[in-house]
């Protein structure tokens, strides 16, 4: 069944008379589904729509607000847009036009989606994203291609349809991100793995963190699973057989300095804390709050674990000049490196360790992108 979604989130740790309502926004990725799908109706039915449903990941919905829908009779196109609503999260992208221009071809049973104008093109490796394509991320791209079906699924057996999102502001809003830097050329990436955006205030993932952990320790659980969202704890249900209670898991979210800090003082016996290469990287640096605009993977620090594992000093430098911390993997697998990663998780722990001023179990464990465990500390 599936599950629609309010716009608004509860603000936690506020005393009673402060308590608010924080809105929670929708991603780009939610906004280009909308979009694809309210000109899919129109170009098929002639009729334009105020508001479009949409199917957000783990069967829920969101419904939408149009802001126009525009026909183009010479191409026999119908482009729509929605103005993205990031909520009370601090998001340049927040107020953009995410368009979505729709086309019938010739290509029967065929989907295409494209990046038009305003959207990155991506031009180095290491993002999970293929090279000189437009810069939209696989879960949106399944989100747009799911609004297809929704739609048009009589219509794949005739024809096919092709897609392409646009942001008309987008090359002026990338100048704002990290994108540039990055290799995303051009524009702002569509984005979102759950297609809600939740507004990031550092007060009230704090209060989360321990309210998750009081609420778990009611429940008599010693073994806390520290996540930093929500894919990393996806794989450490399915890891552990889905056998642990879900109160035995955590979203420490960016806040792994302070999560940890607070497993030992609330008495938690043990800490297992999942993740991927590029938070864990900025976790073994020191790093207390990993959020990406506060900080940044150093591709040194990384090329000096790399040369404690004695690999050979061309890797160490294709190391010092990745894109990003998932190139960094890349390297390492093409290399078949496996002591890095146990490495890169043993300075995790050492980190945490501190935190917790050796008062806490603590067990580090890293995933690939498939989900399986690529490092683990102690072995």
């Amino acid at each position: 069944m599936s599950t629609s979604i309010n716009n608004h989130a509860y603000l936690k740790g506020e005393t009673t008379s402060k308590k608010r309502m924080l809105k929670t926004g929708y991603t780009t990725g939610t906004s280009a589904s909308a979009a694809t799908k309210a000109a899919l109706i129109a170009l098929k039915s002639g009729q334009n729509v105020d508001i479009v449903t949409v199917s957000l990941p783990k069967e829920k919905t969101a419904s939408l607000k149009v802001a126009w829908t525009r026909a183009d009779e010479k191409e026999n196109s119908v482009t729509c847009a929605i103005i993205k609503d990031a909520g009370d999260d601090p998001d340049v992208t927040h107020g953009a036009e995410i368009c979505s221009t729709v086309f019938f071809t010739n290509q029967t049973g065929k989907i295409t989606i494209e990046g038009g104008k305003g959207v990155g093109i991506v031009t180095k490796p290491g993002l999970g994203l293929d090279l000189n394509k437009a810069a939209i991320n696989p879960i949106p791209m399944k989100m747009i291609e799911h609004a297809v079906r929704e739609v048009a699924a009589e219509h794949l057996t005739k024809c096919g349809i092709k897609v392409i999102v646009s942001v008309p502001k987008g090359e002026e809003l990338a100048k704002k991100t990290d994108n540039p830097r990055l290799g995303i050329l051009g524009g702002i990436s569509i984005l979102g793995t759950t297609g809600i955006v939740l507004p990031y205030s550092t007060a009230s993932f704090a209060a989360s963190i321990r309210q998750s952990l009081d609420v778990s320790l009611a429940m008599g659980t010693d073994t806390i699973i520290l996540s930093t969202g929500g894919r990393s704890e996806d794989f450490a249900r399915e890891s552990c057989g889905n056998l642990l209670p879900d109160h035995s898991f955590v979203q420490m979210g960016d806040f792994a300095g302070y999560a940890v800090k607070q497993c030992y003082k609330k008495k938690v016996r043990k800490a297992i804390i999942v993740g991927f290469i590029g938070k864990l990287t900025k976790m073994a640096m020191g790093i207390k709050q990993t959020h990406v605009k506060g900080s940044h993977v150093d591709m040194k620090f990384l090329a000096t674990v790399a040369a404690e594992c004695n690999i050979p000093t061309q890797i160490i430098n294709e190391i010092k000049n990745a894109n990003t911390a998932r190139h960094v993997s890349e390297i390492i697998n093409k290399h078949d490196v496996r002591a890095f990663y146990y490495l890169l998780c043993k300075k995790v722990y050492e980190q945490m360790y501190e935190h917790s001023k050796g008062e806490l179990q603590i067990e580090i464990i890293m995933f690939d992108f498939d989900g399986k465990i690529c490092g683990k500390f102690p072995p």
